[in-house]
């Protein structure tokens, strides 16, 4: 008789074997659907904190210039895209200060299709274009943000990010040293090789879990802010406590240029400001919608407290507003730093190691999970564990409502589920052992 199918010890209903069995019950179910999505997106995140190398690999005929002279001026740059892919709207211009470097162009060419150009500054030719959803980096994270099916996808993928942070917590109670199991032994790396078998993956499985709860929760919880249903009630409370990002890039309320007529200077001029300002390069500056708007630009470093932008009006190259990062409210910042720290950028190479290293833990945490599950269970049976009646303490209670409301997914899911098995699995017998 195996583990699965042994029964329970007559336990307390509280603590001890019956409601280690509980815990362990919801934590293989919850594994089924959370276990394939933590490996898809920790392949995917894992390759896309590289984006700035895999990039600067795969256009780097593009990217990469020999300085021969004097530049052209930048509407001679657009102008020449404009006649090799047609531009229908003119979305924005990067200059990495790099006489070594192409000039960069975000624009719609002539279907309307968003798209990105590089131009050689020095003879004007265009060395290669490419719509903006068909570059390799934005699809891998569509694939890793909505599984390339849009608002459809994106639910999956936030359901699976809260029931993963359930999941942390529950494998954390799984793994807490209890009965002949010492902490010294809940610390240490599992011995042996995976020739001894079923324990050897689940020690392996508690072991990586405890390094990857350190190393991977951070990144959860520093995603949430892009999801649709909690990021979304995120942005409601910032909104009305004030503790929204007050950056200019999507403001609805800019400055307008002092007048609507004159003549429009040029756009190194813009660029020659936004470096006078004390910016730092690259440099990504908008151009105005019409005649009353302004230029946007603003400093692309991957330092957030470098993004600093200006407002600039068109004709006089007055700077009409500026914003500084360390003018955000509490909120806005410490959820715009979190970003940063997910995408490997905040604290430079270090951080940048620390999240592959948390790719790497979650993968193998979804892989020893599958191997341990599979070695555990029954020959033709889904080898789900034996959970007789666990009363719930207030307490676990009160923390399963908690977790119910601060990740409502969690919540939803949840009741759907209860509400099946009390309906459909019980009297079929499906997740049993």
């Amino acid at each position: 008789m195996t583990d699965a199918t042994a029964p329970a010890p007559a336990a307390s209903h509280t603590t001890g074997g019956a409601f280690y069995r509980l815990v362990w019950k919801w934590h293989f179910l919850a594994s089924l659907y959370v276990l394939p999505f933590m490996a898809m997106l920790a392949i995917t995140g894992g390759v896309y904190l590289y984006k700035p190398q895999i990039e600067n690999w795969l256009y780097a005929d593009r990217m990469h210039v020999e300085a021969t002279g004097d530049t052209l001026p930048l509407k001679a740059q657009i102008t020449a895209l404009a006649n090799h892919s047609g531009i229908t709207r003119l979305r924005g211009v990067t200059d990495f200060d790099d006489p070594s470097r192409s000039t960069f162009i975000e624009f719609n060419d002539s279907h309307k299709i968003r798209s990105y150009a590089w131009v050689n500054p020095y003879s004007g030719e265009v060395l290669g274009t490419v719509a903006r959803d068909e570059t390799a980096m934005r699809m891998l994270k569509k694939l890793h943000g909505e599984l390339l099916l849009g608002k459809f996808g994106t639910k999956f993928v936030e359901l699976s990010a809260h029931w993963a942070i359930v999941m942390f917590i529950t494998g954390a109670y799984l793994w807490w040293p209890r009965g002949n199991r010492t902490l010294k032994q809940a610390v240490s790396p599992p011995a042996g090789s995976p020739k001894k078998g079923r324990s050897w993956w689940r020690e392996t499985h508690l072991f990586t879990g405890l390094l990857a709860t350190v190393l991977v929760v951070p990144i959860l919880i520093t995603g949430l802010p892009w999801t649709d249903v909690w990021g979304a009630g995120l942005s409601y409370v910032q909104q009305e406590t004030g503790q929204k990002s007050q950056s200019l890039r999507f403001s609805r309320s800019l400055p307008n240029s002092t007048t609507s007529e004159g003549t429009q200077i040029g756009y190194e001029d813009v660029f020659a400001i936004a470096k006078s300002e004390g910016l730092v390069a690259p440099y990504e500056m908008r151009p105005p919608r019409n005649e009353k708007a302004a230029f946007w630009i603003r400093s692309s470093s991957r330092n957030r407290y470098e993004q600093s932008e200006l407002i600039i009006d068109q004709y006089s190259g007055a700077v009409l507003k500026r914003f500084n990062f360390a003018e955000n409210p509490p909120v806005a910042k410490a959820v715009s730093l979190g970003i940063s720290f997910h995408q490997g950028e905040l604290y430079g190479r270090l951080n940048l190691i620390q999240n592959t290293i948390a790719a790497i833990l979650a993968f193998a945490l979804a892989l020893t999970g599958f191997v341990a599950w599979w070695k555990r269970r029954p020959i033709g049976k889904l080898g789900v564990p034996n959970a007789p009646y666990a009363a719930l303490s207030p307490a676990m209670i009160a923390l399963v409502i908690f977790l119910s409301m601060l990740f409502p997914l969690v919540g939803a899911s949840l009741m759907i589920a209860l509400i099946l098995d009390w309906l459909i699995f019980r009297r079929l017998g499906w997740f049993k052992t």
